[in-house]
């Protein structure tokens, strides 16, 4: 097995009422506060008033950015940058899902250059040395950006959606209240619970099978979304579901699963450009191609590790023909996705067309190769593409 660093210092408030702490955990960064959040559902559910009688309680400056798009957008992180320079923020406080956090990593590092913040994401790559500090609260369980180094921007001027990890993204502190998700729709909710399956199953799915612990701690969670997604859905307040899909989200990708292992991941990149070309919900893009990347991946060389899944994730009981075994696991997944959840289940009826899939499947590998679970070039991406329609 591969040595390992595993370091994620991002100091974790979970339960109810825990805002109290907000105003010091936000004064030991600085006095000016950037709040940024998308379209308002923080106002509806009193999370917004009680964000903000928190920094007046603790003597901050109060700047605010909202609007922030789902698959959020180059030109919103432009702005947050441009704003932390004008005010001379210190500190930037997230309070939504994935989108709204993903945005706010990269004003907190667009804050701290000159050049454009795109220039982080597009061919010149450029360092991130330094950004703001961090402070979310958590609305939404699914890409677990509250507790990791990742955030993905889309810019509609190029067709691209491209994600990035780097150390100075990590947020400093999160905030994860289950209360604060009982309003996310059925809708959101199996989205979101379809992104964080993918966040495992990524990982889950290599040829370094090393370290069975981690196999038993991946299972474990992917039998928690499985059980309390659905419950979710029914029982939207009900808080011991909130909980568990809240947690799972944060730990499917703080990177305490990866452990040392060096395949990139396959199903990301290929969601990424349905995302740029169509901007469709990231999770629902996902539960679409995750079923058919697994089919197109098995042979007779990873045959056991589907054997495994099946096994231990859908109690799938198994038998001489292990090929039998592994497509009956693939299969409840996409009964899992589709019936269970009520997702779309495929590109037809999402409005996606088989002319972009050349272009799609060329960004999704950047001209080359996607070195994951199994090697998926130009040509590999277009055939799972087509096994979507």
């Amino acid at each position: 097995m591969n040595n390992f660093v595993y370091d994620i210092p991002t100091k974790v408030y979970f339960g109810e009422n825990q805002l109290g702490n907000l105003g010091k955990e936000l004064s030991q960064f600085g006095k000016r506060v950037l709040l940024t959040y998308g379209g308002g559902s923080i106002k509806k559910i009193g999370l917004y008033d009680a964000v903000v009688a928190e920094i007046k309680k603790a003597g901050l400056e109060l700047y605010e950015l909202s609007g922030i798009e789902p698959n959020p957008r180059i030109d919103s992180v432009r702005k947050g940058a441009q704003m932390c320079k004008d005010h001379n923020i210190d500190v930037l406080l997230a309070v939504g899902g994935g989108s709204t956090i993903d945005a706010t990593k990269f004003m907190a590092a667009g804050a701290c250059v000159d050049h454009d913040a795109w220039d982080f994401l597009s061919e010149k790559w450029a360092p991130i040395e330094k950004a703001l500090p961090i402070v979310s609260i958590l609305t939404l369980s699914a890409t677990g950006s509250e507790m990791d180094t990742a955030a993905v921007i889309s810019n509609l001027e190029t067709t691209e959606k491209i994600g990035r990890m780097d150390r100075e993204l990590l947020p400093r502190v999160s905030f994860l209240d289950p209360t604060n998700t009982f309003t996310v729709s059925p809708y959101q909710t199996a989205c979101g619970s379809a992104d964080i399956i993918s966040h495992i199953l990524e990982v889950y799915f290599n040829e370094e099978n090393d370290l069975y612990m981690l196999d038993c701690f991946m299972e474990g969670m992917l039998k928690t979304v499985i059980k309390y997604a659905p419950v979710a859905m029914r029982e939207p307040e009900n808080y011991e579901a909130r909980a568990n899909l809240m947690w799972t989200s944060s730990w499917a990708i703080n990177g305490f699963i990866t452990a040392g292992k060096r395949h990139a991941w396959s199903c990301h990149p290929m969601e990424h450009e349905l995302s740029a070309f169509y901007d469709i919900t990231h999770g629902l893009g996902l539960a679409i191609l995750t079923p058919r990347w697994m089919e197109y991946c098995l042979d007779e060389s990873s045959v056991d590790k589907y054997v495994q899944f099946a096994t231990n994730v859908f109690g799938v009981e198994p038998s001489q023909d292990k090929m039998a075994t592994a497509k009956k696991g693939i299969e409840l997944l996409a009964k899992f996705f589709f019936e269970t959840l009520g997702l779309k289940s495929n590109f037809t009826d999402v409005g996606i067309k088989a002319e972009d899939f050349p272009e799609m499947a060329r960004k999704a590998c950047c001209g080359g190769v996607i070195k994951g679970f199994k090697p998926l070039a130009q040509a590999d991406i277009e055939k799972i593409y087509e096994m979507c329609l």
